[in-house]
């Protein structure tokens, strides 16, 4: 801090006692940690201020950046003459794109087994059906 060593440090304190005196020089200490506390304040909020001007100017590049790369794109494949996009005008239905099934993507990954068929709840199960067994007797 500021390169004032410890020994320093002790010197300044002996020698603000002595000038202030021991009465007065909590007060002063108190008055000197308000106004390094406001001034820590004031550079917090400078520092903030200068991370958003900051955060603005890269996001004003990334705009242009954005920006730029779109016009290349659109000239590169500019859309079809019949279309009517870009003429003031939205498609009426947006187009989903149709992405294909993992197990297509990687041939040689194993397909998951076939589903079973549900049965419908409320129904009893066909086939046999095992006998239970009778309720135990507790109060013997």
């Amino acid at each position: 801090m500021f390169g004032i060593d410890s020994g320093e440090l002790f010197i300044i304190a002996i020698v603000a006692l002595l000038v202030i005196g021991p009465k007065d020089l909590p007060r002063v200490m108190r008055a000197i940690g308000n106004f390094v506390g406001k001034a820590r304040g004031m550079a917090g909020h400078f520092r903030a201020g200068v991370d958003n001007m900051i955060r603005e100017s890269e996001l004003q590049d990334m705009e242009k950046l954005w920006k730029a790369n779109n016009e290349r794109i659109m000239r590169a494949a500019p859309p079809p003459a019949d279309s009517d996009w870009g003429k003031g005008e939205e498609p009426a239905e947006p187009a989903t794109p149709v992405l294909p099934s993992p197990a297509a993507a990687d041939p040689s990954r194993p397909k998951p087994p076939p589903a079973r068929p549900r049965r419908p709840r409320g129904k009893a199960a066909s086939g046999p059906v095992a006998p239970t067994a009778p309720p135990a007797d507790d109060a013997a």
